[in-house]
């Protein structure tokens, strides 16, 4: 049974006994076409617009892909990229927007810019990055990563993968609270994908429960995961049913938010789930 939550998320206050959605809004081109910023934030407002329409109700703003060997993005490029987007949405939507980064002095600009909510992969393990949301109003979602993007997958190794995660997340957890961020304002990612083989996130996967030991809501981003391909076969860009499944089952298993691209499709899923359960 999934645990009820109220989740402070800035200005906004969560009601999460129900399953709630986070699209995924990536600022982060592999090129730049017409050399102009203007471009990439425009399409990114629209698609921003276009995953609240289709009933997202929190929204991850990212900068610099944290894909498995990904290559680094500098701190000017980073905000170049996603303060304007934070900026023109803030605004004008009336949910919460998330800033994905690692980077203190990007969670700063973009609380500043109407982040409510910061989804760090590094569970504010940066210098300085506790700092940034103890003085702040915004939530946190700590997240368990073994290495970094560039070493992550390499030879992923797990005494024992859901207690090694989850006592991760406990001692991020209690880091936090001591700093003086309230649990309210705080949820918790395993970081499926994020060094672990397809055995560990399947384990992860069947062992969702277990996380409830935690006393915190639990988010699982699963949508279009290398792990979802190593199942069926599929591109990034075929994983859709494979991902609404993996929604499906995080939720049963207690996930209160699922973080994905593909918000309609997830949306309408969940609300089967909804009036299953």
């Amino acid at each position: 049974m999934t645990q009820h939550f109220q989740f402070h998320c800035g200005k906004f206050q969560l009601d999460l006994s129900t399953p709630l959605v986070m699209g995924v809004v990536n600022v982060t081109p592999d090129s730049f076409s017409d050399g102009g910023r203007f471009s990439r934030a425009e399409s990114a407002i629209a698609h921003a617009l276009q995953l609240i329409e289709e009933g997202a109700n929190i929204l991850d703003v990212g900068g610099e892909s944290t894909r498995p060997n990904a290559i680094p993005v500098s701190l000017d490029e980073e905000l170049s990229r996603v303060i304007p987007v934070i900026e023109a949405l803030a605004g004008q939507i009336s949910i919460p927007i998330s800033i994905d980064t690692y980077k203190p002095k990007v969670m700063q600009a973009a609380i500043a810019a109407g982040a409510s909510m910061v989804n760090d992969v590094r569970a504010l393990q940066e210098e300085y990055a506790l700092d940034v949301v103890v003085n702040s109003n915004a939530s946190v979602c700590l997240m368990h990563m073994q290495g970094t993007p560039q070493t992550m997958q390499q030879n992923p190794y797990y005494d024992d993968v859901v207690n090694d995660v989850k006592a991760f997340l406990q001692t991020r957890l209690d880091a936090c609270v001591k700093a003086g961020i309230a649990s309210k304002r705080i949820i918790v990612d395993p970081g499926f994908g994020f060094g672990k083989t397809r055995v560990h996130n399947i384990a992860l996967v069947q062992q969702l429960e277990s996380f409830a030991a935690l006393n915190q809501p639990l988010l699982v981003g699963l949508s279009r995961k290398s792990v979802l391909g190593q199942m069926t076969g599929n591109d990034v860009d075929a994983r859709l049913y494979a991902s609404i499944a993996a929604s499906v089952i995080s939720v049963m298993k207690g996930a209160h938010i699922v973080r994905v691209h593909d918000v309609k499709a997830t949306v309408d899923a969940l609300k089967v789930v909804q009036a299953v359960l």
